[in-house]
C-alpha cells in the first residue's frame, strides 16, 4: 500500500527547473507490480460491475453488456488515445489529471473522506487487477 502511495506521489510530482511549485505529470509509466499484466483478467474487471464498477460511467466495446454509462468517455479507443503509463494514472488516481474529476481513484487510500470504515486504507483495486486492466485497455485500438 505505501510503496504504491509512495511510486504514485514521486511518479506525479516534478519540480520546475526553477525549484518553484511541482506540477503533475501525464503518467504513471512504472508498473505497480514490476510485471505486465493480463488483458483478458483486466477485461473481466472491467466489465464486471460489482469488482470494477467502470461500465457505470463508461461505454465499450461490450455489445453483450447492457446499461453502459455515458458519463465518462467510451472506452472504445482508449489504447490509442493513451499511453500505458496515461491509462495507469488515470485508473490510480484520476485527480492528479484532473481535480474535479468524478472518477474515483482506484488505488489511492490517503487523504479520502466519507470512506466506510471496512474499506479504510483499502484501494479499490489491488495492484496487480490495476495493471490487468491498463493490459486491457491498452488492446483496444479501435
Amino acid at each position: 500500500m505505501r510503496f504504491a502511495a509512495a511510486v504514485v506521489a514521486a511518479c506525479c510530482a516534478v519540480g520546475t527547473a526553477s525549484g518553484g511549485v511541482a506540477r503533475a505529470q501525464d503518467s504513471l509509466s512504472t508498473s505497480l507490480t514490476g510485471a505486465k499484466g493480463d488483458p483478458a483478467r483486466g477485461r473481466a474487471i472491467v466489465t464486471n460491475r460489482q469488482l470494477g464498477l467502470c461500465l457505470l460511467c463508461h461505454s465499450g466495446p461490450f455489445p453483450e453488456e447492457r446499461f453502459q454509462g455515458n458519463l465518462a468517455p467510451d472506452l472504445a479507443g482508449t489504447g490509442k488515445r493513451w499511453s500505458e503509463g496515461q491509462l495507469r494514472l488515470r485508473i490510480v488516481d484520476s485527480s492528479r489529471i484532473n481535480p474535479a474529476t468524478i472518477m474515483p481513484a482506484y488505488h489511492r487510500t490517503d487523504g479520502l473522506a466519507r470512506v466506510a470504515p471496512a474499506w479504510r486504507g483499502k484501494p479499490v483495486l489491488s495492484a496487480e487487477q490495476i495493471e490487468d486492466v491498463v493490459a486491457f485497455l491498452t488492446t483496444l485500438k479501435d
